[in-house]
């Protein structure tokens, strides 16, 4: 039996795909969530083989969420379900350890797939992205990780990044985040000289540009 977290902040979705995978009898979705922190508590709780990822979630970016489960959770494979063909999402995804991207117009039966072949260890990306393009993002992703000055931010500034794009206080932040004021200023401050950014509005650019913010 494989396991099955779902991770989409659209419940309606959810229920699609939950709808979808039961019809399938070696399938069995044992949690949702609705945002990033959520994803990765399911993650920690039930230990699933699989876990479906949207990339625009609150909270927690799904591909900031694939980072943390490839770093604490190895064993669960990672599907990213996104609506974006564009290379540097595909390119992000297999950074942080996905082994399937599946575009969200494609069959249902595409995901289905997805899931048998990364069980069987191989990884699965939706047309049009093809095997040979696939390869070459696998080879530009290793030689940009070094580059890219997202990847130098730790955990708690990328949680920071993506509140005070959604447009929360640092008060609100350190609610959040068990933190004072104080610290989520100090790393926002570390964040922004990290990126290179002078204000909120740069930010809030950068985290559409990112992916971590995502028009629906």
């Amino acid at each position: 039996m494989t396991t099955i977290v779902l991770a989409d902040d659209h419940a309606i979705i959810r229920q699609g795909l939950r709808g979808l995978l039961e019809t399938e009898a070696d399938f069995q979705v044992v949690a949702e969530a609705g945002d990033g922190p959520s994803a990765i508590q399911a993650v920690d709780m039930h230990k699933p083989d699989v876990i479906i990822l949207d990339i625009s979630m609150p909270g927690l970016n799904g591909l900031d969420v694939a980072q943390r489960i490839t770093k604490h959770h190895s064993d669960t494979r990672i599907i990213i379900l996104s609506m974006h063909t564009n290379e540097s999402f595909v390119l992000k995804a297999i950074r942080n350890g996905a082994s399937g991207y599946v575009l969200k117009a494609s069959s249902s039966d595409d995901l289905v797939v997805a899931i048998h072949k990364v069980m069987a260890g191989d990884v699965y990306f939706s047309a049009p992205i093809s095997q040979r393009a696939l390869a070459l993002y696998v080879e530009k992703a290793r030689s940009q990780t070094a580059d890219d000055p997202y990847e130098s931010l730790t955990d708690r500034e990328r949680e920071v990044l993506q509140l005070s794009a959604e447009g929360f206080t640092a008060a609100e932040i350190a609610e959040k985040l068990f933190l004072s004021s104080r610290t989520v200023e100090m790393h926002r401050s570390n964040l922004m000289a990290k990126l290179d950014l002078r204000n909120q509005s740069e930010l809030i650019r950068y985290a559409f540009t990112q992916g971590i913010l995502q028009v629906d």
